[in-house]
């Protein structure tokens, strides 16, 4: 389908052909146009091309104004200060502009998928098995899962990895615990829930790391247990398989929570890469890479060194054989690229592990397993903090459990919701409160740059004011109820009629939708689309003040204003959508 050509676009257009026209060496100029407080768009970027051409930059700016074609798009334009131009667009422009978005066959609000699409491979969500999910584990689900929708929508083919922690010396301690006591991960009933296999794991945990520290023959049968497993010994690595179809029971439960779609056949662990760590050493070995370093394989760095100034390795290969995080990180960037084809990595990790990535990064390139063609980047993350500035820990001082912040963002929700409907049944406020709650948890972790930490303050993400995605379902929902009211009045888009201040001001907003889009998904950056949301919201706000829809003067300016409040719902519905989180038709 065609994608509809912004106003942004089309004004950006018309001022680059009058600019070459009076300027002919400036053919590819870029005009600077912007959004303005002053008028719809300013364009400032004659200055800098006056004082190239050395020319006036407000007489430059009088010859532009004069070669502009005005009319079907741009209503006026008028030069200001030392060489600005000051652009206002017909209402028409606006609300035909606005009406090709809205009858979009594909239903896309004019959005463009990409001509040449890239293949990405995102890996996020990386919980560990036997382990209990954590605050820590929010933000790689949550950036990870939106960026996905993002690229997606815009027409990449995206491949997701969840490279979760399923391989380890730990297992022999568990194996060899659940060898010796083989009921202990049995179910006594056909289903089980989510909670019930973590606590059966942690039970597990627990007794083999008691039984670990306290008896050293058992000790010893453990760590022989970690040779048979990396020997891929049958019987061990039955066992070792209980305990990832039990943890991914839970993490499944903990994703349906997140209202995430996790796929079985995306969850490759490190177990995924076995079979190519030995390679993956020799390829780095031969080819000089890595050197061996007191017994270990050893890649080094000129601008990596510790607090003595000694040079810091990645470490490949330890001494005694075993294989570290890197051979696993190394084997799967093989992997993804000469194997899935991948032109684009994508890691959603933690910034406290940028220095790992940074090597890893750079010896695969070394060893020309990432070449010009192929990008590889950390979206890294900052910390999630208590309102207290400080990382968020229980009043134990332990690690807050995931399913607790979920839950409790659910409560708090749900009484919003109770006590602001009039007509929803418990069951409706349940639904509801899921949504709304699940929906504030992501939105305030995505409406912050990733990269920075973030309060988590529930009090504050569940409030019907200010940004949060509360107000957003708030907006969507009172639309929904506007268009219920209007029965048998449908919206249409009347361009001939004037618009008033409001009207254009969101027109205008909604209009740059699809560059938003396209924006967020080029820079991997959702708090681009969050702000763009807030800012719709509240000029729907604004004109729902100041615009009787229902009780406007003219039926046609009923329909136009139904028409408005249609295509404003229908991007917060699409916009929303792509950062994880639902829209209910009624709160």
């Amino acid at each position: 389908m065609a994608s509809v050509t912004s106003l942004t676009a089309s004004v950006h257009q018309r001022l680059a052909n009058a600019l070459s026209a009076a300027l002919p060496e400036t053919a590819d100029a870029d005009p600077l146009l912007r959004r303005s407080d002053r008028a719809d768009f300013q364009a400032n970027g004659i200055l800098a091309l006056a004082k190239k051409a050395k020319a006036n930059p407000r007489e430059l700016a009088a010859q532009v104004v004069e070669r502009v074609t005005a009319g079907d798009v741009i209503k006026d334009i008028e030069v200001s200060g030392p060489g600005f131009l000051n652009i206002t667009v017909t209402d028409r422009a606006i609300t035909e502009n606005l009406a090709a978005r809205a009858t979009d066959p594909a239903g896309r609000l004019g959005v463009p998928q990409a001509d040449h699409p890239g293949t990405t491979v995102i890996d996020y969500a990386q919980p560990n098995v036997a382990k209990e999910m954590h605050v820590g584990h929010l933000r790689s689900a949550v950036i990870g899962d939106s960026v996905v929708q993002l690229l997606e929508f815009t027409g990449e083919n995206v491949v997701r990895r969840h490279h979760i922690g399923d391989w380890g010396t730990q297992f022999g301690m568990l194996i060899q615990y659940l060898d010796e006591h083989p009921h202990e991960l049995d179910h006594k009933a056909g289903e089980v829930s989510g909670e019930e296999a973590m606590s059966n794991l942690d039970r597990l945990y627990k007794a083999a790391r008691k039984k670990f520290d306290a008896d050293e023959e058992f000790k010893t049968r453990a760590r022989r247990r970690v040779v048979d497993l990396q020997a891929g010994e049958p019987h061990t690595l039955a066992m070792w398989q209980k305990f990832v179809d039990e943890s991914k029971i839970y993490f499944f439960s903990v994703f349906e929570k997140l209202d995430m779609e996790i796929r079985d056949a995306d969850i490759v662990g490190e177990s995924g890469y076995n079979d190519m760590l030995a390679e993956t050493c020799r390829l780095l070995e031969e080819s000089g890479v890595a050197v061996r370093s007191e017994g270990a394989l050893c890649v080094f760095f000129d601008d990596i060194k510790g607090p003595d100034g000694n040079p810091v390795p990645l470490i490949v290969q330890k001494s005694d054989g075993g294989y570290g995080y890197a051979a696993t990180d190394l084997s799967a960037i093989r992997d993804r690229v000469f194997n899935l084809k991948a032109d684009t990595l994508l890691y959603v990790v933690d910034a406290r592990q940028s220095l790992h990535f940074k090597m890893v990064f750079e010896t695969a390139r070394r060893a020309g397993w990432l070449s010009e063609d192929v990008k590889a980047q950390q979206l890294a993350f900052g910390t999630v903090l208590g309102k207290d500035g400080k990382p968020f820990k229980t009043r134990e001082g332990e690690t807050v459990r995931l399913v607790d912040l979920l839950d409790e963002a659910i409560d708090r929700a749900s009484a919003v919701v109770r006590e602001k409907s009039l007509d929803l049944s418990e069951e409706e406020i349940a639904e509801r409160g899921a949504q709304v709650g699940i929906g504030a948890v992501k939105y305030a972790d995505l409406s912050t740059s990733a990269s920075r930490d973030y309060k988590f303050d529930l009090d504050q993400m569940v409030s019907l004011n200010g940004d949060t995605s509360v107000y957003l379902q708030y907006a969507y929902a009172r639309i929904q109820s506007i268009l219920r009211k209007a029965g048998e009045v449908r919206p249409a888009a009347h361009p001939e009629l004037e618009l008033s201040p409001a009207e254009r001001a969101l027109g205008l907003h909604a209009d740059q939708f699809a560059e938003t889009v396209a924006e967020a998904a080029a820079e991997y950056a959702p708090h681009k689309l969050t702000a763009y949301l807030y800012q719709l919201a509240s000029l729907y706000t604004t004109f729902y003040d100041k615009c009787p829809v229902l009780k406007a003067e003219t039926p046609e300016q009923v329909e136009n204003r139904l028409f408005l409040c249609d295509v404003t719902a229908r991007t917060l519905h699409q916009g929303m959508a792509l950062l994880g989180i639902r829209t209910p038709e009624r709160l």
